[in-house]
């Protein structure tokens, strides 16, 4: 049997295509769908996620079921937690991101608060949340664990790829993620030429062919 580290490699082998691929590239290629709520952000600047969701909702004030979603989560899984969107409560902090370390799994996403930001930080262990708060939380009801979730304004099913960045977060459907990075890369070389122009002195404006676009809308030049 391979060992945890090897089980997170293949996973994160298995969309290894992405790792550069920027959330805000995924959302524009993706014709601007995907992206989470812009309050979702990580919890120090320099995280980044990429991984297959793994499900779950948490009633408020309560981190029980991420308890189970640990136990249960494979090598490589985004831990996907819809928590009512309730930032006033740390429904996990830097013990139970010692134990996700320890399990190989990639990262957390909560649609809630968490604490211990610091040690988090420290430990590398990848946390977007919508807030930071030091207030503990209950262990009394027991939530659902891989089951379609709403996060932050979007819908995330088990199994959907999560990319996440100090941007914020787009999740890419199961059945698009083959097909989508493609675009992904098409989009970010295409970026880079337009970098590389401006750099040498040139324009947005003429790049982008504004003064064609104001013609088309019967607007004035401002030139």
């Amino acid at each position: 049997m391979s060992s945890i580290a090897e089980q997170k490699a293949a996973a994160q082998a298995h969309y290894a295509g992405y790792a550069k691929v920027a959330a805000a590239t995924a959302h524009e290629a993706m014709g601007r769908r995907g992206a989470l709520d812009s309050q979702i952000k990580p919890v120090r600047l320099g995280m980044r996620l990429l991984g297959r969701a793994f499900t779950c909702i948490s009633p408020a004030n309560d981190n029980l079921t991420i308890h189970a979603a640990l136990k249960m989560a494979k090598p490589g899984d985004i831990l996907v937690c819809a928590s009512d969107g309730f930032t006033e409560q740390g429904m996990f902090g830097d013990v139970m991101a010692s134990c996700a370390l320890g399990l190989g799994i990639a990262g957390l996403l909560v649609d809630g608060g968490v604490r211990d930001s610091e040690t988090i930080a420290q430990l590398g262990f990848p946390v977007f949340s919508r807030s930071i708060c030091m207030k503990g939380t209950v262990k009394e009801t027991m939530g659902q664990l891989q089951v379609p979730v709403s996060v932050g304004g979007a819908i995330v099913h088990p199994g959907d790829l999560m990319i996440g960045d100090d941007d914020g977060v787009c999740v890419v459907p199961q059945g698009e993620i083959e097909s989508l990075l493609p675009k992904c890369i098409e989009r970010e070389a295409k970026e880079a030429r337009f970098r590389e122009a401006l750099l040498t002195g040139k324009t947005t404006w003429d790049m982008l062919n504004l003064d064609a676009l104001l013609k088309s809308k019967g607007l004035p030049s401002p030139f």
